[in-house]
């Protein structure tokens, strides 16, 4: 028989991990020396060390393999565990996924931010590309456009590609009966539930960055009014409010450092 010291050679196994092993009844020695509590192992537990080893290596845990050595002795008496494992694997492997998407979305946008936030905002016209969106339409409060948020996120985040944004209905400000539709720019999808899938046309632009809490973004409605009115414009329903920096999808952030574009689309 060998000794702790020389089993952990020859398995490759730890002397801490054939202890820990030995007190989670997954791995025991032979015999134990009642006097000094060393631990002797059998030459044929260096096959039960092997199969351990391999299983942990598939991430398999210290109950499932229990489990398995309790139940079965051959690679094809397993096959059903390993199927489960692999089809849980699988699961993990696509929240992992989600999970970095996420987290590119939250740095892109976080980066993004930045940059915008060294520009000094005036009034500009541009165009605005087409765009396929997932949209909640909504009455109520701006402020519970959350809701309508979470709603496109829960069905569509692995398709979500672009800032979220709202279109307003109102030609004028409402305060508890407002008509929009809290939206996200998706790559695909169909609608489901309330939550429409439909493509946003695009166009001409009256654009003005605004930087601070929403409660006062009235000052920069003022000034983006102002210039549609010195030159004559007509703008088209529904106007848009686009989310570039706003409360964070972990914390709430700085109100003052909110970053919001106004666009109003001018009628050709």
């Amino acid at each position: 028989m060998f000794n702790i010291g020389e089993f952990s050679k020859i398995t490759g196994l730890t002397v801490k991990t054939l202890r820990f092993y030995h007190e989670q009844g997954l791995l025991e020695p032979t015999s134990v020396d009642e006097q000094t509590g060393y631990r002797y192992y059998a030459a044929n537990k260096t096959e039960t060390a092997q199969v351990i080893q391999r299983l942990r290596q598939l991430d398999f845990s210290i109950a499932e393999i229990k489990e398995i050595l309790r139940e079965h002795s051959d690679d094809s008496d397993i096959v059903a565990y390993l199927e489960e494992h692999r089809r849980a694997i699988q699961a993990k492997l696509q929240q992992y996924r989600d999970i970095d998407l996420q987290l590119t979305a939250i740095i892109r946008q976080a980066q993004e931010a930045r940059t915008h936030m060294q520009d000094n905002y005036q009034v500009e016209e541009k165009t605005v590309d087409s765009l396929l969106i997932a949209g909640f339409r909504m009455r109520g409060k701006y402020s519970d456009c959350g809701r309508g948020f979470a709603q496109i996120g829960k069905q569509f985040s692995r398709y979500i590609c672009g800032k979220p944004f709202l279109l307003h209905y109102d030609s004028e400000y409402k305060e508890d009966d407002a008509d929009f539709e809290a939206c996200m720019p998706v790559r695909q999808g169909t609608s489901k539930n309330d939550v429409a899938v439909r493509p946003l046309q695009g166009g001409r632009v009256v654009t003005l960055l605004h930087r601070g809490p929403y409660e006062e973004l009235g000052r920069s409605y003022a000034k983006i009014m102002s210039f549609v009115h010195d030159r004559g414009y007509k703008i088209a329903s529904p106007t848009r409010e686009v989310y570039l920096k706003g409360p964070g999808m972990i914390f709430r952030g700085n109100p003052k450092k909110y970053l919001t574009e106004i666009q109003l689309l001018i009628e050709s």
